[in-house]
């Protein structure tokens, strides 16, 4: 029992910290809403195809600057697709996802189908953006709702969290305290360091002649 050990996801809390300056990707005036991550995953591709013909519509109604943007590589026509309505803009790869995060007004997980830990939901609460996610995309994370992420479900629940924060824009320091406290990749592997130390000493005790 005592070799058996568990460690969470994590993320690096460092690289993907608020406090940086980066580039503004938006065009002024624009208030970005943003969704990062592979866009050749089936879950992705409905994810964002869903709020952006189901929800941004109203979204886009009630705030006319806001601007959709897919974040991710490899996207197909159906994503590309998505550009055709507007305000929604497909970006394809990009060589840094970090600035799209640190400057929109809040990211999007509209997951409806899910498994593990989602990193794009933990990359964004580590920039300190607030996050309306769907349970599905939540599902694992060590955060409390309401407080480290906005929780919704169907469009209207989604349409209606992020138009609050189109409003009234602000940072969400609580998500970036939760991943400090939960995911920091330095913090979650350093326990993996004792293991690391007392193998010489365990190697050195096998070899050791009778």
């Amino acid at each position: 029992r005592h070799k058996i050990g568990a460690f969470e996801n994590g993320v690096d809390a460092d690289y993907f910290s608020p406090l940086r300056d980066y580039p503004d990707p938006y065009p002024p005036g624009v208030q970005g809403v943003v969704f990062t991550g592979a866009m050749d995953y089936w879950p992705n591709v409905d994810a964002v195809t869903w709020f952006a013909e189901r929800i941004f519509p109203a979204i886009r109604d009630a705030v006319p600057g806001a601007q959709f943007t897919i974040v991710g590589s490899r996207p197909g026509e159906a994503v590309r697709a998505l550009a055709r309505q507007p305000g929604v803009v497909v970006t394809g790869s990009v060589p840094d996802v970090r600035p799209y995060l640190a400057h929109a007004v809040c990211a999007v997980a509209p997951l409806r189908i899910a498994r593990g830990i989602q990193n794009k939901v933990l990359e964004a609460m580590a920039m300190a953006r607030p996050v309306v996610a769907s349970a599905q995309a939540a599902e694992g994370i060590r955060a409390e709702a309401g407080r480290d992420f906005i929780p919704a479900q169907d469009a209207a629940g989604f349409a209606r969290a992020v138009i609050a924060l189109l409003r009234a824009p602000a940072a969400a320091a609580a998500a970036r305290d939760c991943i400090l406290a939960h995911y920091d990749w330095t913090r979650n592997l350093s326990a993996i360091d004792g293991l690391f130390e007392a193998a010489p000493a365990a190697a050195a005790l096998e070899t050791c002649p009778a």
